[in-house]
């Protein structure tokens, strides 16, 4: 099977894992902070807090935040649940903005409108999570102005995005949000194993988060309210996690950040060559908007049902059957049973789910070889022709 997406790993990854396994520290050593101080270089951020996967690092920037019970909390149907259930731990309240039909990405002009909306209720959401889906950002210079007309935090949803940008500057800097998040699972641009971060440029929130990702324990004597009588001594000030990433991680991150650039650059030159050899079919292929340089952790295509005599579903099921892992990303959140239970309509937001009806994602990763993307195209064509 030719997977939708798969990790890329080299002796250079392998040797800097078994570094650490001769090493004193399997967890808690030198390599996670060394990991998070090359992250924030990287795009340009303060402070970075790594964490054992992006929900983990969603959920930490919720609490952070202050998110409780009885606020809100806004983000696009299109994405992983994770982006909607970190609300769910903090017992806000979830709603959904529908999603712009280009980009696919959170929309803000929906979003306007549904702030207008939301103003007059008294429904203001305290969090609005912006995702970045496939590795395009969203329009956050838009969506920081209402943030600030409308009195909400801004988290980028990244977990795609690592090593894309917008206005030519590298998304997780968070010039136009509170706090980002990026992925490093293995199927995303990088990966630590699981892993993730957050990025911040606030110091309170960073000494929040690294306090809720470790128990909300404390050995810091600015933060503890005792005097400590040894060097034993530490605090537990705050309700925390075990949300540690390990050194083991760290190190295997360090080495994938490496090649981040070259990843990135892959996906772009697979992206171009589907742009080119699809572009006869009856599909829709990816806009990028001209602010945006994607990561392209994903290459989703629509298919154009109104003039073709075939569903997306033999479609996929085609391609599997030939040995071609497709995948769809995503089943609108609104639409799973624990938030219809939670009173969401199967057709609520209704330009996800003409999204969701015709997407289909087309393997993409840097180690996906000529030869196997033209076998993908070749049966694409084939069948759509005998369709025709």
């Amino acid at each position: 099977m030719i997977p939708y997406g798969r990790q890329s790993i080299d002796k250079e990854d392998i040797d800097a894992v078994l570094k650490v396994l001769k090493s004193d520290f399997l967890t808690q050593g030198p390599c996670v902070p060394l990991f998070e101080k090359e992250i924030t270089t990287k795009v340009g951020a303060k402070y970075g807090i790594a964490v054992n996967s992006a929900t983990s690092a969603l959920h930490i920037a919720c609490m952070s935040l202050n998110l409780k019970p009885g606020d809100w909390l806004w983000t696009s149907p299109i994405t992983f649940v994770a982006s909607a259930n970190c609300g769910v731990y903090c017992g806000a309240n979830i709603d959904f903005v529908d999603i712009d039909p280009v980009t696919f990405t959170l929309c803000p002009v929906e979003l306007e409108k549904k702030l207008v909306s939301a103003e007059a209720k008294g429904k203001l959401p305290k969090i609005v999570v912006a995702v970045h889906l496939a590795g395009q950002s969203c329009n956050m210079e838009k969506i920081f102005n209402l943030s600030k007309k409308y009195d909400f935090k801004v988290v980028e949803d990244a977990s795609h995005a690592i090593g894309a940008k917008y206005k030519e500057e590298y998304i997780g800097n968070c010039r136009y949000s509170d706090i980002a998040i990026f992925s490093f699972h293995p199927v995303k641009i990088i990966t630590s194993a699981e892993g993730g971060i957050a990025l911040t440029n606030n110091k309170v929130l960073a000494d929040n988060m690294r306090l809720h990702r470790s128990h909300g324990i404390t050995r810091s004597k600015e933060l503890m309210e005792e005097k400590a009588p040894g060097p034993w001594y530490y605090e537990q000030i705050n309700i925390g996690f075990n949300y540690r990433m390990t050194d083991l991680q760290a190190a295997l991150g360090m080495s994938q950040l490496a090649k981040l650039d070259y990843f990135v650059t892959k996906r772009n030159n697979i992206a171009n060559r589907y742009n080119k050899l699809l572009a006869d079919l009856p599909l829709s292929l990816p806009v990028i908007h001209p602010d945006n340089y994607s990561a392209f952790h994903l290459y989703i295509v629509q298919i154009k049902t109104e003039e073709l005599e075939i569903s997306q579903k033999e479609i996929f099921n085609y391609l599997i059957r030939n040995g071609i892992n497709v995948n769809l990303h995503y089943i609108p959140v609104h639409t799973q049973p624990f938030f219809r239970k939670l009173g969401f309509k199967k057709n609520d937001f209704h330009k996800s789910l003409t999204y969701y009806s015709k997407a289909i994602s087309l393997p993409i990763y840097p180690a996906l070889e000529e030869q196997q993307q033209e076998f993908i195209i070749l049966k694409i064509k084939e069948l759509i022709k005998n369709k025709s």
